[in-house]
């Protein structure tokens, strides 16, 4: 959980950063293009994850969390993944790569549970 409030946190800084003005200062042609794609991936993640989030409420709490954390643990596995795909330094790969194994054990989870209660 701690990871996934982390890439949240990031997650939804970066397109504000981007959007700033500061993010271009000093960068070729080339580069700039590579911060859009990157900016476009990380914006097309957060509202996909949005998106499906935005589920129909029970009432129950228990079942709610765990329909509303599935698409926000895949949320933070598809940051992950950008920043895979994307990033350079070593240690943000790692987290990464940790997040992504963490947040599947849980959807896995999340998914076995809500199917018990469905009995």
């Amino acid at each position: 959980m701690r990871y996934a409030l982390m890439a949240l946190i990031l997650f939804t800084a970066a397109p504000a950063f981007a959007q700033s003005g500061h993010h271009n200062h000093g960068a070729s042609v080339d580069t700039q293009a590579g911060h859009d794609a990157v900016t476009a991936a990380f914006q097309a993640a957060a509202g996909k994850m949005h998106r499906d989030m935005d589920i129909p409420l029970t009432g129950d709490a228990d079942v709610d969390f765990a329909r509303g954390m599935i698409p926000h643990h895949q949320g933070a596995i598809d940051m992950a993944r950008i920043q895979i795909a994307h990033g350079k330094d070593p240690a943000m790969r790692k987290l990464a790569e940790e997040i992504i194994a963490a947040q599947e054990r849980e959807i896995a989870f999340l998914q076995s549970w809500l199917a018990k209660q469905a009995r």
